[in-house]
């Protein structure tokens, strides 16, 4: 009997879009945590009429 071992190494193709997703979610939660909270509901709020949700 003959065991096979497979190495697996991970690739820079598949790396990079991590990276990218974790670049842009710590750029969404710092924009978010200094901008004023009356600005992301007013931008909420303009999204949401405008893609036809009921916000009242």
């Amino acid at each position: 009997m003959t065991t096979k071992t497979i190495k697996s190494t991970a690739s820079a193709g598949s790396i990079i879009p991590v990276l990218l997703a974790v670049v842009l979610g710590l750029g969404i939660i710092t924009v978010t945590g200094h901008v004023q909270a009356s600005t992301l509901h007013d931008a909420a709020h303009d999204v949401r009429h405008a893609t036809g949700f009921p916000c009242h």
